[in-house]
């Protein structure tokens, strides 16, 4: 039986994924079968997550998952783990406001599955004052089982004192509390943490497995493991759910690299499901799709720091061309960057991109854009057939500097329905957008296409 636990905070630079990264892996090192999630849209923290378990860890997302893949997907979280520790994204309770409470929400996953929550507060600059806010969040909703907190960053013994004697009214616990501590510090970049995959090599950010244990260390002088996996509570039994997606093809060329990393596990694994293969290539290493695939995708990642390397890829840009002469391809975010005429990189240099595309993307006129996505597929492409509709997010700072001539992807709107126009783009068997999938709106009809048929419209 599966014990769960989810790991949140009042908003996002509380220090609730290096306290779940140290669980993690203090955990794994007593021996337990850990699995870990991530709530909402998120590529970098899971893949931490999967170094610190050994295990993959899965994204659980309530607004753009069904009720019956957000099943699934829980499901398939907890498989074989003693326990599963979800970690939270931003605050507690954030999400999509529509009027009847915040959908997308760590709240709202940790109540639909009956899972405990630790708050983690940052109590930097605080002192009695914490328990005001602890107490607002364990009161906010009462649905919701606040089973104990986390005092994080404390500057003292007597800062810790003061701290609890204020919460023990609340008759909250405290699972752990922790000092400043800057060599915990893990780098980060515009989008997040730097990549797990990028640590452990010559001149880059040191052994992450040494960083793993440094914070595993300190967890366990720090933390009541056995209060944390006391209060974590069995989960329900969920049923699996099949894909909602159909594969581009029956053999996908995944580009794979630090240029190229951004693509769910829940995604890749529902093609698995569906009977697909996947064969991965790295375009940094001026390799091309294999011409023995029927479908190539170019997920998002770091395209605008390697942008030099991809411009003189000329095996990798001529495959793909050729590639693109008979069968799909398709650019989210960063592969869309790649699929235009050019990309200008943060000092304001041009560099040549494959062209499949007519767009030019800069990051030297950076902009954030963040949040979810709907989009409605305006033609057949290997996303899904003409009419369909996805679901997704956008996170990017670059921006379209020339938007090009080719056929508009399809229709986005914002997570409240709010139209946000025709977006990305599409020629012949080639499309790419800014947006990331996550799941479908509704499950596509059955076609009785192979898949083969389907990776050739």
């Amino acid at each position: 039986m599966t014990k769960a636990l989810l790991i949140a905070a009042p908003r996002s630079g509380a220090g609730k994924t290096t306290i779940t990264l140290g669980l993690l892996r203090a955990f794994r090192r007593r021996g337990l079968s850990i699995r870990a999630a991530k709530c909402g849209p998120d590529y970098i923290d899971p893949a931490f997550h999967a170094v610190a378990t050994g295990a993959p860890s899965v994204n659980l997302d309530g607004w753009a998952m069904s009720p019956a893949q957000l099943e699934g997907a829980f499901a398939e979280a907890g498989r074989d783990a003693e326990l599963l520790i979800i970690e939270a994204s931003m605050g507690l309770f954030d999400g999509v406001t529509d009027g009847t409470g915040a959908k997308g929400s760590a709240a709202e996953l940790a109540i639909r599955f009956g899972v405990p929550v630790a708050l983690v507060l940052n109590v930097a600059a605080q002192a009695q004052s914490a328990a005001a806010e602890l107490h607002g969040f364990a009161s906010f909703d009462p649905r919701l089982n606040l089973a104990g907190v986390v005092l994080n960053r404390l500057g003292s013994p007597r800062h810790r004192a003061m701290i609890e004697r204020a919460i023990e009214p609340l008759v909250i616990p405290v699972l752990g509390a922790l000092q400043r501590d800057s060599s915990i510090h893990l780098p980060e970049r515009h989008l997040g943490l730097v990549q797990a995959q990028e640590f452990n090599r010559a001149n880059q950010h040191g052994d992450l497995d040494i960083r793993l244990d440094h914070l595993a260390d300190l967890v366990e002088r720090h933390c009541d493991l056995d209060r944390i996996q006391a209060v974590a509570s069995e989960v329900r039994n969920q049923p699996q759910a099949g894909a909602a997606l159909r594969p581009p093809g029956q053999r996908i060329a995944l580009a794979r690299d630090d240029a190229f990393s951004f693509v769910y596990p829940h995604l890749v694994d529902g093609w698995h499901q569906a009977g697909a293969e996947i064969v991965t290539f790295s375009p940094l290493a001026d390799e091309a799709p294999s011409l023995d695939c029927d479908a190539c995708w170019l997920p998002g990642g770091y395209p605008e720091l390697h942008a030099a390397k991809l411009a003189s890829a000329e095996t990798f840009k001529a495959g793909l061309a050729r590639f693109a002469e008979t069968r799909p391809v398709h650019g989210e975010c960063g592969g869309y960057m790649v699929l235009g005429e050019a990309l200008v990189d943060a000092e304001g240099t041009v560099h040549r991109m494959v062209g499949l595309l007519s767009h030019v993307t800069s990051f030297a006129s950076r902009k954030l854009h963040l949040g979810y996505r709907s989009a409605t597929l305006l033609g057949d492409c290997a996303l899904g057939q003409a009419g369909e509709s996805l679901r997704g997010h956008e996170f990017h700072y670059a921006t379209l500097a020339e938007p090009g001539a080719d056929a508009a992807l399809a229709d986005l709107a914002d997570a409240e329905g709010n139209g946000l126009g025709p977006a990305g783009g599409h020629r012949g068997r080639v499309s790419g957008s800014f947006f990331h999938l996550i799941a479908a709106e509704t499950a596509p009809a059955a076609t009785g296409q192979t898949f083969m048929e389907h990776a050739e419209l």
